[in-house]
């Protein structure tokens, strides 16, 4: 089992470019953008984002009217913690309601991998995907590698083509947090060192 402490080094880093047979800059430039600090919160739970959309789709707004801040109909930042902590408490509140949903309506690790395309990234389960998620770095770059493959990804990382990963990666709305020109200058900062 992995030291879930252990980051991602550069070898990790050039298998993944072997696979994908792409630059290992555009692969550590999506990990930099995704999670720049690492892809566990410092009490060693993996760098979640809970979506609160994701959890009203996916439980049908069952827990909309009593829970505002973790289930809601349309994405929205004002919701999410502040801090790690207060991000794990909202991921928690959503566990004990639905612990299937609460996995699948958040986005996990080092590549921010939204947990309801575990299937994409070969697991079996939401949970086996959690699970996966808990154990290290190495297990989020094997997700990511699996996830791009199987959505069809691996030419817009090839080809830097940001914009169209970014479109696919972060949904129709990147432009609003500029995620392609991010993706692109952490991509130049690897490159140039």
């Amino acid at each position: 089992m992995s030291n879930k402490n252990n980051t991602l080094t550069t070898e990790d880093f050039k298998q993944a470019a072997k696979i994908l047979k792409c630059d290992i800059f555009a692969i550590q430039a999506v990990a930099d953008v995704e999670a720049p600090k690492g892809g566990f919160f410092p009490n060693g739970f993996p760098v979640i984002l809970f979506e609160g959309h994701w959890f009203h789709r996916l439980t049908k707004g069952a827990y909309s009217k009593e829970h505002l801040t973790i289930s809601y109909p349309k994405w929205t930042r004002k919701f999410y913690g502040k801090t790690w902590k207060e991000e794990i408490k909202r991921f928690n509140e959503a566990f004990e309601l639905d612990p299937y949903a609460a996995i699948m309506s958040a986005s996990w690790g080092k590549f921010q991998i939204l947990g309801v395309n575990y299937s994409y990234c070969q697991f079996i389960s939401a949970i086996d995907f959690q699970i996966k998620m808990e154990d290290s770095e190495r297990e989020h770059l094997i997700a990511f590698c699996n996830y791009i493959k199987n959505v069809g990804l691996a030419d817009e990382l090839r080809e830097l083509r940001w914009d169209d990963f970014a479109y696919k990666y972060n949904g129709p709305e990147y432009k609003k947090n500029r995620y392609a020109e991010k993706l692109e200058n952490a991509y130049y900062k690897r490159r140039l060192g």
